[in-house]
């Protein structure tokens, strides 16, 4: 029994350490780069952790109980699916700092005619939207960008603050699942111990991905306190990294791994 409690703990604390992965920290970096509470922000990483721990529990369990093979090709696209998401999650960044750009007034020689721009909150998120005044009429010139759509359509229910780092949790456990299966394949021999590990290893990196946001929203807030401008720059630096670090994991998948060449080799890590 002593044994098996160790076996637990071990799990625990290597699912804390899983969840500071670089790809993982990135990730959930420009999730909570507009958030500034630190209990949403431990929300967010728990969801992520969640959707983390589904994967992981059910494309691990399926390998510890029925021995399954994952095919080279079938493994690199896995692996390849967390630098598409980390691409586009860069992209929203970067997407969001543009919008949150107040544009300068602009007079026109028609006195009627002003473009200037409205802060807009939902929730935790702030950002601006540039509108047009012309003898009575009110226009939104970005009111059509489709994540400003989504922002007006969904912003306001609760679950779609948290839905995206669910679904980011369920890429990256299924990048991963692999990995851990084999880990504990080759060092836990009873099939009830391993898929207990499985759990445990999820519940610790669910506290860890919690405290992880909990102390990046607290440094975003800290540091970007009543600066505004310099707040926006951190978040853009965020979307940066991750578009970098996205396609830098894409070349090495692709080409270095071989995924669309004619000699692929996959290492699950």
């Amino acid at each position: 029994m002593i044994t098996f409690f160790s076996i637990l703990a071990v799990g625990f604390f290597l699912g804390m350490r899983h969840a500071t992965d670089p790809d993982h920290v990135i990730a959930v970096t420009t999730i909570v780069s507009n958030q500034r509470h630190s209990l949403r922000s431990a929300l967010i990483g728990a969801f992520w952790g969640l959707g983390h721990t589904l994967t992981i529990f059910l494309v691990g369990t399926g390998i510890i109980l029925f021995n399954l093979v994952i095919p080279v090709r079938v493994g690199l696209s896995m692996e390849l699916s967390v630098a598409i998401m980390l691409i586009i999650l860069g992209l929203m960044n970067i997407a969001g700092f543009l919008r949150s750009m107040p544009p300068e007034p602009i007079a026109n020689e028609d006195a009627d005619r002003i473009i200037h721009s409205h802060a807009h909150s939902h929730g935790d998120h702030v950002h601006t939207h540039a509108h047009v005044h012309h003898t009575g009429v009110h226009s939104n010139v970005s009111d059509h960008a489709p994540l400003a759509w989504m922002d007006r359509a969904f912003g306001r229910i609760g679950p779609y603050q948290y839905l995206r780092p669910f679904v980011v949790g369920l890429v990256h456990g299924l990048a991963g699942s692999a990995a851990v299966a084999l880990l504990v394949l080759t060092t836990i021999r009873n099939v009830r111990w391993a898929v207990a590990y499985l759990l445990v290893f999820g519940v610790g990196t669910i506290a860890g991905m919690m405290l992880i946001t909990m102390s990046i929203a607290s440094a975003f807030s800290m540091v970007g306190k009543g600066r505004e401008k310099f707040s926006r720059r951190l978040a853009l630096a965020s979307g940066l990294l991750s578009l970098g670090f996205g396609f830098f994991v894409a070349y090495q998948i692709c080409f270095v791994y071989g995924l669309f060449t004619a000699h692929a080799r996959w290492i699950p890590q």
